[in-house]
């Protein structure tokens, strides 16, 4: 068998299948949970590679790939073809192309350093071009970006979700951890990407999960009771336990059990708890101030806020690519709707919360576009081409949301609704004095187009296998006192040190820049994160 591997390289996980490129059947599905690089969004990944190195991070990706064509089953004398999608950051790492371009926003600054925007365009190069990839002996097919900052997770968005094709303005979204946005008024598409850190993906959540079998992905309330929906083997869901939101009392039980919470399971949270009464922003009105599950799952007013935060810098992308477009949130006909947590959120929930604006009236979900993307240039050359030539025709505008005064006066705003309890009226009374799109009532029963059951609608033949842990190190040799105060810091227990005094860092479970706490405890001379390197396993010495 001809065998070819589709990737996506996602900020918050990797997404991979096998497919025989003989007969174009998917084989086997990979996911992981995590991405490799320490941190938990794209600007810890971005932040990481800058200060530490990006040999270093691209040495963690690659190791992450490997990893997954040993989950695939897929060995170097059969692999003909890989293919990657993702945003510019994640596939310049992979690569091993320099994201200085991306890293800094400011022409001055980048005049100053001399550094040079790279090119981004569709290729297809050998695999001895990607250090760490020499032993395979096959091609490696990367799609275009539509501008150096506008990767081909953006372009993948735009072509899946068909809104090219039509004449009404409208807003597609990947909601994920740095969630992409494209908005179409006439024949310019505006485009950015919020920060919004991965609460939506199920992480940062003290309970929560990826997208994964038997992670709680919905709840519905019966007779003031909660139902919980729960993914099982084959990521759809099913009933779960009927409990008793105050305090946990299983009133009926389900079939399912469950071992977390996946980002849209806390979007469906958090609507459900505002319309009954369990949520006042920012506050949990229960007794104990958590909102109990199944299986001793709790959500507290601590992931509420993190959750608020997502939800937040979301809309507060919205509002901004309108207000460089022109127009108000109400003149938004379609929302599309991409990615894991896009996929699986009930969409008239996400509305009414304020992830979709609220008077649009049609909702499409389309699943992961980018590993869709990934697997049709695997198959197809000329499909590759024929994104590089859409890519160059779009006649698109970036706004960088990191440096928009409009983006800023949003998110704080944004910040006090979620985190300081301000009234909605006066959210929008401060949109109108800064001269904001407007944000209108939550319509009743949009018209929702869920064009696929999952995100990944097939799996193969031989399902799917789920990479808790991506088994990615970084590692170094300390010589200071045993006080092991690195890792008594740690939040996450990544860190380990052997009687030979080797430092072993699990990059996946690492907060990287967002934490550093081990850094901070230790004496600089002694745990120094320069003199890290990537762990490689002996069968990769």
């Amino acid at each position: 068998m001809r065998s070819g591997v589709a990737i996506d390289l996602g900020t918050s996980g990797y997404r991979a299948q096998k497919i025989d490129l003989d007969t174009q059947e998917i084989k086997r599905t990979v996911i992981t949970l995590r991405n490799p690089l320490p941190g938990a969004n794209v600007m810890d990944h971005m932040d990481f590679a800058i200060h530490y190195g990006q040999d270093l991070a691209h040495g963690l990706s690659v190791n992450a790939v490997k990893t997954l064509f040993q989950t695939l089953d897929v060995q170097s004398g059969e692999l003909d073809r890989i293919s990657i999608c993702g945003n510019p950051i994640q596939l310049s790492i992979f690569q091993g192309i320099s994201i200085e371009d991306l890293a800094y926003a400011g022409e001055r600054k980048k005049k100053k350093y001399n550094i040079q925007e790279q090119n981004r365009n569709a290729r297809i190069i050998s695999s001895s071009e990607i250090s760490g990839l020499e032993e395979f002996n096959c091609e490696v097919v990367v799609p275009p970006a539509i501008k150096h900052e506008v990767g081909a997770d953006a372009l993948a968005l735009i072509i899946k979700s068909g809104m090219l094709n039509n004449d009404e303005i409208s807003i597609a979204t990947d909601y994920g951890t740095n969630a992409e946005m494209a908005l179409k008024v006439k024949d310019i598409i505006y485009t950015g990407s919020a920060a919004a850190g991965p609460a939506l993906e199920g992480q940062q959540i003290k309970y929560g999960t990826l997208a994964s079998p038997y992670a709680i992905s919905d709840f519905e309330f019966e007779d003031g009771a909660l139902r919980n929906y729960v993914l099982n083997d084959e990521m759809t869901p099913e009933p779960g336990d009927l409990v008793d939101p105050k305090t946990g009392d299983i009133l009926e039980e389900g079939k399912i059990k469950a071992k977390g919470i996946t980002g849209t399971g806390v979007i469906a949270l958090i609507e459900k708890a505002i319309e009954h009464g369990l949520v006042e922003l920012p506050k949990v009105k229960t007794p104990d101030e958590l909102i109990h599950l199944q299986n001793n799952i709790t959500f507290s007013e601590k992931d509420l806020k993190e959750a608020g935060k997502a939800i937040g810098a979301i809309r507060a992308g919205h509002i901004t690519l309108c207000a460089a477009a022109g127009i108000e949130l109400t003149d938004i006909s379609t929302a599309y709707m991409a990615g894991a947590a896009g996929t699986y959120m009930d969409a008239e929930k996400a509305q009414k919360i304020g992830l979709i604006p609220y008077s649009t009236g049609k909702i499409a979900q389309l699943g992961n576009t980018s590993l869709a993307v990934a697997k049709e240039i695997l198959l197809s050359e000329e499909r590759l081409w024929e994104l590089q030539d859409i890519a160059s025709q779009i006649i698109g505008t970036h706004t960088m949301f990191a440096t928009a005064p409009e983006f800023r006066d949003a998110y704080v705003l944004e910040l006090a609704y979620w985190e300081e309890g301000m009234p909605f009226k006066m959210f929008k009374k401060f949109l109108k004095k800064k001269g904001l799109p407007s944000l209108d009532e939550p319509i009743d029963n949009p018209v929702v187009d869920k064009r696929v059951e999952r995100d990944i609608p097939v799996l193969g033949e031989e399902g799917l296998y789920v990479l808790e842990r991506v088994g990615t190190y970084m590692t170094m040799v300390v010589d200071c006192p045993e006080c092991k105060k690195c890792i008594k810091v740690c939040p996450n227990d990544a860190i380990t040190i052997d009687e030979e005094n080797r430092v072993m860092i699990s990059t996946d479970i690492c907060e990287g820049s967002h934490c550093q706490k081990c850094i901070r405890a230790c004496p600089p001379d002694k745990f120094n994160w320069e003199n890290l390197e990537v762990f490689k396993p002996p069968q990769q010495e």
